[in-house]
Formats: structure tokens, sequence, C-alpha cells
């Protein structure tokens, strides 16, 4: 079952990320394209989180109070598919949030699709990313004023 639900899981996120960066471009794309990827799809993955961590916490072993208590956790499958579902759920939301933000302040979508890929693969690294062209963008037009 885990072996399935990732990967569709992962091909049904990759559809969510590629029609928000397709909405960077696509104007009229927008009005449903935030909602639906920014909202709705991570709220999907969290109901599908949500539930199958109902269906599987009785039966792991494993903690989250020492790494290795989060290595065994993480060793059963469904445990870690539902670890996915919540990277999935949180990388999407901060995604849409970089998406509406970025185009509500004028960046470039050109400039937003790399910020986008790195908040896909790397969740981190681009939400910092984001952060700091904003702080830059701002600086910079406080001191342009």
């Amino acid at each position: 079952m885990a072996a399935n639900g990732y990967l569709w899981a992962n091909g049904i996120a990759m559809a969510f990320w590629l029609v928000m960066i397709l909405a960077r471009f696509i104007k009229p794309m927008r009005g449903w394209a935030d909602p639906l990827c920014g909202f709705i799809a991570p709220g999907l993955f969290a109901a599908c989180y949500l539930l199958l961590l109902a269906v599987n916490i009785g039966g792991a072993s494993g903690d989250m109070g020492t790494l290795a208590g989060v290595q065994t956790l993480f060793s059963q499958p469904n445990m870690l598919l539902i670890a996915w579902l919540h990277y999935l759920a949180f990388d999407l939301f901060v995604g849409g949030w970089i998406s509406r933000t970025g185009d509500a302040e004028g960046v470039s979508p050109w400039l937003l699709t790399p910020i986008l890929l790195l908040t896909l693969f790397f969740g981190p690294v681009g939400f910092v990313l984001f952060l700091l062209l904003r702080f830059v963008r701002r600086r910079g037009a406080t001191v342009a004023a």
C-alpha cells in the first residue's frame, strides 16, 4: 500500500506544482489555480495524512522523542508515507503562499519559478530565498525613496 500511495501522492503533487508554476505565466489561471494549489490540494494531502495516521498510529513502533525513535518509526513504510504526505502538504502550502505573495508584490514569474522549484525540491531553501528576495526588494524600495 505505501509504495503505491507514494507514487500516487507524488504524481498528484507534481501536477499541482506544474499548475501553480504555469499560473504565474498565464494570469487567467490564477483565479482557480491559486486556491486549488495553495489551499485545496494541501488540505487534501493533510486529510490523507490524518486518515492514514489515525489508521496506523496504534500499531507503529518508535517515537518522536529521539533520533533512534524517529528512525524506527520511519522504517515502517506506512509511517514513512504519512511523513511524506506531511511534507507534500506543507511544501504545497508554502509554494502557494510564495506564488500569491510574489504576484501581489510584482515579482516576475521568471524569478518566482526557480524559487518555487527550490521550494518543491528543498522546501526551506526556497522559502528562505523568497524571504531574502522580499527583504532585498523592500530594502531597495526604502533606499530609493
